[in-house]
């Protein structure tokens, strides 16, 4: 497997991944719902990172309490050269982790705390895309529905957006609380589904189309999107369980659209990326329907790498490796801070 080449200019670069006794947070696990996901990602990219970086000690690290005391200090004196955060959802993905990892002064894989904190808020995330398609939403607080009640807040929604409609939390990731209402006696239930992963919810209309899943690799100076992923899950609503459960969703990439689509989507891709300032590597996730319009979703910056997940798929799909995309962001995060 051919890795994604480190340009020969930046002889900096080229020392620092050949640096001997280099160490390596991979940091996963966390007490959110996703843990266990967040572990198996952590795993995988530790076990690929050491079959690649043989000089390099891999250390996989759980989230807690201490783990700012792990990391070392503010003062420069730290005990690992870098972190590869692989936290999902609440706290990996926004902007909390990556603020105590830049305050710490310690290199890390991935977006910025300021940029994390944009893509995180799907509705955010959607409105500063230049020229998004997003579905029509709306996103509420718990207390709202409490102080103005339900069922009152339910009807104009219903009749403002129609069936069917997806609810979701309007953060986190891996599909948690995420629910297509196809009848109206559905929301309500789908609403406390999603309020027991998040304070807000998304209340959003559902598009029929091509579910995709565009993989960015940002390393050297061009940011580069992998083989689009096509998804169809069994069911046919891509939830929890049709992500991490073998066998439950078809997979295809690259995906069965025709080569324009294809440009157009990565493109789209890599115009997501850029535009709200993200760096290293992220993952839209968007749909294609019948005309040809590409619908926005969201974007993650900290996507799954276990095995059923979507980046590691493109990254084979596209001639690479998990462990050699990863060797080269761990050296463009280190040469970042000096």
């Amino acid at each position: 497997m051919k890795r994604m080449g480190i340009p020969d200019r930046n002889l900096t670069l080229i020392l620092i991944y050949f640096k001997e006794h280099m160490r390596i947070a991979i940091l996963s696990g966390g007490l959110n719902a996703e843990r266990d996901v967040s572990l198996r990602s952590g795993r995988r990219v530790a076990e690929a990172l050491r079959d690649t970086m043989t000089d390099a000690e891999i250390v996989e690290v759980d989230l807690n309490g201490e783990f700012l005391d792990s990391l070392g200090s503010a003062s420069g004196v730290h005990s690992f050269d870098v972190v590869v955060p692989l936290i999902h959802g609440a706290i990996g993905e926004d902007a909390t982790l990556r603020s105590m990892l830049e305050l710490k002064g310690i290199p890390f894989v991935g977006s910025s705390a300021a940029s994390a904190a944009r893509s995180f808020d799907k509705g955010v995330a959607s409105g500063l895309v230049p020229n998004a398609s997003a579905p029509k939403f709306v996103a509420f607080p718990q207390s709202f529905f409490r102080e103005m009640g339900a069922p009152r807040i339910l009807e104009t929604v219903i009749e403002g957006i129609g069936l069917p409609l997806v609810v979701k939390p309007i953060s986190g990731g891996s599909a948690l609380g995420v629910r297509l209402c196809t009848e109206a006696e559905q929301v309500a239930p789908a609403l406390v589904d999603a309020f027991g992963y998040g304070d807000r919810v998304m209340l959003q209309s559902a598009v029929s189309g091509t579910e995709l899943a565009v993989t960015v690799i940002d390393i050297g100076e061009e940011a580069t999107a992998l083989p689009p992923v096509e998804i169809v899950p069994m069911s046919g609503v891509y939830d929890f369980d049709a992500r991490y459960t073998a066998g439950a969703t078809e997979f295809f990439v690259p995906c069965r659209l025709n080569a324009d689509v294809v440009q157009r989507v990565s493109e789209y891709a890599v115009t997501v990326h850029k535009s709200l300032g993200l760096r290293d590597i992220s993952r839209t996730d968007l749909i294609v329907d019948s005309y040809g319009t590409i619908w926005f979703l969201e974007v993650n910056i900290a996507p799954g790498m276990t095995e059923t997940s979507l980046v590691p798929q493109a990254i084979e799909a596209a001639g690479l490796s998990v462990g050699g995309v990863f060797a080269d962001l761990v050296a463009q995060a280190v040469t970042r801070s000096n």
